[in-house]
Parts: C-alpha cells; structure tokens; sequence
C-alpha cells in the first residue's frame, strides 16, 4: 500500500506548492513523527512539532518515497541514487543542497558512495 502524503501536495507524485518541477517526485518520512511529508516547509506549515533530522546509522530505515511508483527507499539507496532503482523516474540532484535538512551530516558521505 502506498504511504499517505501530507502537506500542500499538488498532484499524485507529491509535488507541492513549494517544489513543483518535473523532478520533484519524491517525499520524505520525517524521523520526528514517521509521517511523509513532500518537503521541509510542507512539514513546518501542516506539523504541529518541529522537524528532526534522521540520525547517523540510520541508513537503512525506508524514508524516500518515489511519487512516481510509490516504492519507498531506504536512506543509504536514496543518496546514491539519481533516480528510482524501481520504475527509473529521476531525482531532482538539487535536493543534495537541503541534505542536512533531513538527514544527519553524517549520512551525507552516502552521497559520494
């Protein structure tokens, strides 16, 4: 089943009012309350708590969701990844620039991987 999105989602590959360009088709499972949301201002505006980056070691835990198929990836596929190891749709490369909004630095050398 595919993971509900919240937030200002615009159509069925969780764009959102605030990133809406033909690669912004992925949403993020926030580690504060395991909710998807498309980005980090969707979350600030619709959460009732501050968000909570992911923490180092958790690379494993499933929290990118392709917009496009609905597969969910782990934190470690997604930084090695340009597009979805499931149905090819690509990522937006500039989402490594908000990085250290979601996730811990620490995870960020999975970038280079």
């Amino acid at each position: 089943m595919r993971p509900r999105v919240l937030g200002a989602v615009v159509d069925a590959e969780t764009r959102c009012i605030h990133y809406a360009t033909p690669l912004d088709v992925v949403a993020l499972r926030f580690h504060c309350c395991g909710e998807f949301y498309p980005c980090h201002r969707c979350h600030a505006e619709a959460a009732d708590h501050p968000d909570e980056q992911w923490p180092a070691g958790t690379g494993h835990e499933r929290a990118v969701l392709c917009g496009p198929c609905g597969h969910v990836l782990s934190i470690a596929e997604y930084a090695r990844a340009m597009a979805c190891p499931s149905c090819a749709a690509p990522f937006n490369p500039g989402c490594k620039l908000h990085w250290e909004l979601y996730f811990s630095t620490a995870l960020r050398g999975q970038w280079e991987e």
